[in-house]
C-alpha cells in the first residue's frame, strides 16, 4: 500500500509540474518573434516605403507599405505567431498580384518593432496600424481590407470589431486559443490554465462586414474544423474558401485555387 500511495504522490507531482510549466512558459509557447529580418520586398521586385507606428503606449513598430500604381483597395496584413515581416515577402507579391496596396506591420517584440509580445499589446499594435492608414495615409475604411493569417486572423477579429472595414478576410484561423490548447493538449485542463483568449469566434459573432475564410484541409497545426465553425457563427455575407497544404505554405501550395478565391472575393465586395 506504501509503495502503491507513493507512486500516485509522484505522479500527482509530475503531472502538477507539468500544469505549472505550461502556465508560466504559455507566452513561449504561443510566440516566436524573429529579430533579425532576412530581406525587403525590393527582393521580390515590390517598392516599398518603411514606416513607423506609434501606439498608444508609445512603441514604435516596424512596417512597410507597398503601393500600388492603380489600387483596388488596401490590405491591412496580420501576420502569424512566428517570424517577422520579412517571413512575408511571397505573401505580399500575391497581394500585388491581386490589385492591393499593402500595409505590413510587426507587433511588438517582433522583428524591429519595441516592446514585448502579448495579446492586449498585440490589439493596441492593430489599432496603430489602421490609425496610420486612416490618419496618415488619408485612406476611406471603405477601401480597408484586413487580412489575417493564424494568430494574426485573431487580431485582424478583434480590431474589425473596433474598426469595421470593408471586408475581413481569416487565413488559417482558430476559434479561441483555449479551444485550440484543448486539442493540442488534451490531457490538461488548458482552458482553465490559458492566459490568453484572443478569441475569434466571439469577435466574428458582433460583425456585419463581408467574411472570407480560408482554410486547408491538410492544415496539421489549426484543426479544419476550427475554420469551418468560424464560417458557422459569421455574419452574412460570407464566403468559405478551402485549399491545401500545410498550415504556414497553404497559400502557396494551392496556387490559382487560393488566388482567384480571394480575387472573386474581393471583386464581389471590394467598389
Amino acid at each position: 500500500m506504501h509503495s502503491y500511495l507513493t507512486t500516485i504522490l509522484w505522479i500527482a507531482g509530475g503531472y502538477g509540474l507539468i500544469l505549472l510549466f505550461v502556465y508560466l512558459m504559455q507566452s513561449n509557447l504561443l510566440f516566436f518573434p524573429t529579430k533579425d529580418k532576412l530581406s525587403t520586398p525590393s527582393r521580390v521586385g515590390l517598392a516599398y516605403e518603411a514606416v513607423k507606428l506609434r501606439t498608444e503606449d508609445d512603441l514604435t513598430l516596424d512596417g512597410w507599405f507597398i503601393p500600388h500604381p492603380k489600387p483596388r483597395g488596401v490590405a491591412l496584413f496580420f501576420h502569424g505567431n512566428a517570424g517577422n515581416i520579412s517571413h512575408r515577402l511571397e505573401t505580399l507579391s500575391i497581394f500585388h498580384r491581386l490589385g492591393m496596396s499593402t500595409l505590413i506591420f510587426d507587433y511588438r517584440g517582433y522583428g524591429e518593432s519595441e516592446g514585448e509580445i502579448n495579446e492586449q499589446g498585440s490589439y493596441k499594435d492593430a489599432s496603430a496600424a489602421w490609425h496610420y492608414l486612416i490618419r496618415v495615409r488619408n485612406i476611406s475604411p471603405s477601401k480597408i481590407i484586413f487580412i489575417g493569417r493564424s494568430l494574426g486572423g485573431a487580431i485582424a477579429s478583434q480590431l474589425a470589431t473596433a474598426h469595421p472595414p470593408k471586408a475581413l478576410i481569416i487565413e488559417s484561423g482558430f476559434t479561441s486559443i483555449p479551444e485550440l490548447a484543448a486539442k493540442v493538449y488534451p490531457l490538461l485542463p488548458v482552458r482553465w490554465l490559458s492566459k490568453f483568449q484572443y478569441n475569434s469566434e466571439d469577435n466574428l459573432k458582433r460583425l456585419n462586414c463581408p467574411v472570407l475564410i480560408v482554410h486547408s484541409s491538410d492544415d496539421e497545426i489549426i484543426p479544419f474544423e476550427h475554420g469551418r465553425q468560424l464560417y458557422t457563427v459569421a455574419n452574412e455575407p460570407k464566403k468559405f474558401l478551402k485549399i491545401q497544404g500545410g498550415h504556414n505554405d497553404g497559400f502557396v501550395t494551392s496556387g490559382d485555387t487560393y488566388f482567384r478565391g480571394v480575387d472573386e472575393f474581393l471583386n464581389e465586395f471590394l467598389e
